[in-house]
């Protein structure tokens, strides 16, 4: 019995040992992946009207515990995200603050676990704060009207402007031995000649669908390389290989001229209260606003700096992969739709 009791105790010791090292273990991955706390959301304009909740960028965030911080900005599209290294097993409250010229301080407060800590996105809806010296009474308002958005989409066109055909020959004598002197047929045995021919279709012409074929000799013992002219372009070339008696070949393309057209395009934006709202394709050039300011009709080209008398405008590209680009233009004081 007492040999027994013996060999029972080592085994319950060893168990109570390999579980204490797993539990010892699981703790301290939790508190690793406790250490670091990513902090993910987007910051929008507080308003009733969901419509009117639009992003806000380049707002300061930062996140502290009052021992570590870690701060970002606010991306065009609203988005932030940062990662706040806490201490190991810390259950101190976070407070994230939203900062921004425009808005009212904001800030919110992250509840975290010392051991678990709940997933969340973060919507931070920031207060405007109303511009200064609006316009009294004795000065009315400036009417903008009829806005319309014009740009310019630029499209590659391709036209067929014709055909090219060439013809030629390889000369070649059949049931002549290689002999290992290049070149030889693909089966080493019979001696080959070889021919190359070439086509520029021009400037800004590109060949399309083209073609090589053997029409005349010993086709069976010809072989046609299609690397040179498989994908078309402005330059073909065409490589046979012929190891019987002469053979002629024929080689055809279409030709097509490229150019660029350019297209004015209009639409009308999306208004929501004092801002307007409008999309664009990727590839939109020379934006510009066409509006009626108290009934007399003007164009404002945006440019690069969305520079507009009467509004203020920020623009971003959605991450999609549609790349739109998303406007938004915010009256000014002294101005309404």
């Amino acid at each position: 019995m007492t040999a027994k009791r013996v060999v029972w105790t080592i085994i319950a010791v060893a168990a109570a040992v390999v579980l204490g090292l797993f539990l010892r273990s699981n703790r301290l991955r939790l508190i690793k992946v406790r250490q670091s706390m990513p902090i993910e959301g987007a910051v929008i304009q507080r308003d009733a009207d969901t419509k009117k909740q639009v992003p806000i960028a380049d707002v300061v965030i930062t996140a502290s515990d009052g021992v570590t911080s870690a701060t970002t900005r606010s991306e065009a599209s609203g988005y932030f995200k940062l990662v706040l290294q806490k201490g190991v097993l810390s259950g101190r409250p976070i407070t994230v603050s939203f900062r921004h010229p425009s808005y009212e301080p904001l800030d919110l407060e992250v509840q975290t676990g010392r051991l678990e800590t709940r997933n969340a996105l973060y919507v931070a809806a920031m207060i405007p704060i109303p511009p200064k010296g609006v316009v009294g009474p004795s000065h009315p308002e400036v009417v903008v009207t009829n806005i319309r958005v014009r740009y310019t989409l630029n499209s590659r066109t391709e036209t067929n402007v014709g055909s090219a055909v060439k013809i030629f020959q390889v000369v070649n004598t059949g049931n002549v031995p290689c002999n290992h002197e290049a070149p030889c047929s693909p089966d080493g045995k019979w001696k080959a000649a070889s021919a190359s021919e070439s086509l520029d279709a021009g400037a800004d012409n590109a060949f399309s669908n083209v073609r090589a074929s053997c029409i005349a000799g010993p086709c069976p013992f010809t072989r046609i390389d299609s690397s040179g002219f498989i994908h078309g372009g402005r330059n073909i070339t065409v490589s046979v290989l012929d190891w019987s008696d002469p053979t002629t070949f024929l080689m055809e393309a279409e030709v097509y001229h490229s150019a660029i057209n350019s297209n004015v395009r209009q639409l009308y934006p999306v208004i929501f209260g004092r801002t307007l709202n409008f999309t664009l394709p990727p590839t939109q050039e020379g934006v510009s606003l066409e509006a009626e300011i108290d009934g007399s009709p003007m164009v404002f080209p945006l440019g690069p700096a969305l520079n507009l008398s009467w509004a203020i405008c920020t623009v971003r590209t959605d991450t999609e992969k549609e790349k739109t680009t998303v406007y938004g233009c915010e009256l000014k004081p002294g101005y309404r739709f």
